[in-house]
């Protein structure tokens, strides 16, 4: 048996990260849950933003930002940072989360990341038209280039993510990510002989 819905965000769970802008004399962070990837090469990712958002603006202006995921320590100033206003508190002084100078982007990264995605705005697309308004904006952007913490990096210089702790939010809920399955291509991959 199944139940039927009206159309809505049912695509979940999403990653939720924390969206770091301006640079480093006056920055904001703003919490994002609508993030993706678009494009291997170049590479490309995609955040939605709401226009009234108080970052909106910051990210147009500088059209850079940087992207960065959220582990389960992190869970608490990635939710601080979804519904204070940056024009009302300084998130990074609230939350006491430290900036880290970026290489690429006048944006700061957040040190307490795991990784941080720098990224250079390369279209902002309004879907709205004469007869409907859409609440956000989405912000295509190139990478620019990624920092990760090195202790996720093993011996072969592969980079493992698993290790970070990372979550996901689902329909306003913070969720761990669970256990390990299984790589992509293993349901073909040749099983070894014993």
């Amino acid at each position: 048996m199944k139940e039927y819905f009206k159309g809505g965000n049912m695509l979940n769970p999403v990653p939720s990260v924390m969206v770091s802008c301006g640079d480093m004399d006056k920055s904001n962070i703003v919490t994002v849950a609508w993030c993706g990837n678009v494009c291997t090469n170049p590479p490309m990712l995609y955040i939605s933003l709401r226009p009234e958002r108080y970052s909106y603006d910051i990210i147009k202006n500088k059209m850079e930002f940087v992207v960065n995921l959220v582990t389960k320590d992190l869970t608490l100033a990635c939710d601080y940072c979804g519904v204070k206003s940056g024009k009302d508190v300084d998130k990074f002084k609230e939350t006491k989360l430290t900036k880290l100078e970026s290489k690429y982007v006048s944006a700061p990264s957040i040190k307490e990341s795991p990784v941080s995605i720098e990224c250079r705005v390369n279209k902002i697309i309004d879907f709205s038209d004469s007869d409907v308004r859409h609440s956000h904006h989405m912000i295509l952007a190139d990478i620019l280039g990624v920092t990760v913490d090195k202790e996720l990096i093993d011996e072969k210089g592969r980079f493992n993510l698993d290790k970070a702790g990372l979550i996901s939010y689902s329909h306003g809920e913070y969720y761990a990510l669970g256990e390990y399955i299984g790589k992509f291509g293993y349901s073909v991959a040749k099983k070894k002989k014993k």
